[in-house]
Parts: C-alpha cells; structure tokens; sequence
C-alpha cells in the first residue's frame, strides 16, 4: 500500500483507490473511495450522495469534465502512469489555474522523489508514494530548491522579479 504525503508531512491516507470498478456494488460500503472520472460521470448523482468520494483522472482523461462539480469532489488523483508521462502536471496547472479547484489534488502513479518539488509547484499538496520510497527523504525533496523560474503557483516567475519591489512577490503556499 503507498505511503502519503500531504501539505508537506506523512499523512494517513483514508481513500481507497479503486482503479477498476465495474458498478456501483464493487464500492466498499464503509470507506471513502477514489473512482475513476468515467465511473463519477456515469453515477455522479449516487456517488454524491454517498459523500467522501474522490476521482482519478488518467493522463487521457480531460480535466474540464469535472468543471460542474469541482465544488462536490474533495479530493481529485492525477496518474502518472510512468515516470515520462507530463500530462498530469497540465492537468493540474488547469484545474488550479484555470478552473480553481481548491480542494486536495493528489499525485498517483509511478511517483519518484525527483518529481515531488515539481509537482507541488504545479498545485499538487498529496502524493502518493512508493513503499520503496524512503518516506523522509521524500519530504526532503521539497526543499531541494529555494526558488522556482517557472511561472507555476506563484504569481511572478524570477525573470519578471527583476523590476518588482521584494514585498510585492507573493510566496509559495
């Protein structure tokens, strides 16, 4: 079972990630799930209802599907199938930037340590790690780097700092 880590800490992860469902039953009754987006547009109305269900967005998958009821999923996974696999930061830059998703956006998949920095700079604040993945070290990778040049969560890149008073440049959260 993969390790968590979420907004910079281990973290007990509760959800299930059902990677295969084939209905409805296949739900485990007592525990909060992660299904597939094809599975939550198919039986949105009943996975509502039942609360505390996530989605998972292959890197297929488009992202603005979801854009009626980002306020209703509390948690959304994003695969990275394998480890050359970029879409999945896309998404995220989307769902964060363009249709701001507020609630948790987690990273699955074939997750290494030397992506954890980037992909929190793309809006990701849950991982779900390896078992072979040294869990500490892991959390070390987010200070790998004191600053960013990519324009990502922040609001202005260092190639555009270079005029702005040090008050107006707004840190990572």
């Amino acid at each position: 079972m993969p390790q968590l880590i979420s907004l910079g800490a281990r973290a007990a992860d509760r959800y299930a990630l059902l990677r295969v469902v084939a209905s409805l039953a296949d739900l485990p009754a007592a525990q909060p799930v992660i299904v597939p987006v094809a599975l939550w547009t198919a039986w949105r109305a009943a996975l509502v209802a039942r609360g505390d269900v996530g989605v998972w967005l292959a890197p297929a998958d488009d992202p603005a599907a979801l854009v009626e009821d980002l306020a209703l999923v509390p948690l959304i996974a994003i695969d990275f199938p394998q480890f050359t696999d970029g879409r999945g930061y896309s998404h995220a830059r989307l769902l964060r930037g363009r249709l701001g998703y507020l609630g948790e956006l987690r990273a699955i998949g074939d997750i290494q340590r030397d992506q954890l920095y980037y992909l929190a700079q793309c809006g990701f604040d849950a991982f779900s790690i390896p078992d072979a993945m040294d869990a500490e070290a892991a959390l070390k990778a987010f200070g790998d780097f004191s600053d960013g040049y990519q324009a990502t969560e922040r609001r202005l890149p260092w190639f555009r700092r270079r005029d702005v008073p040090a008050a107006a440049v707004v840190p990572p959260r």
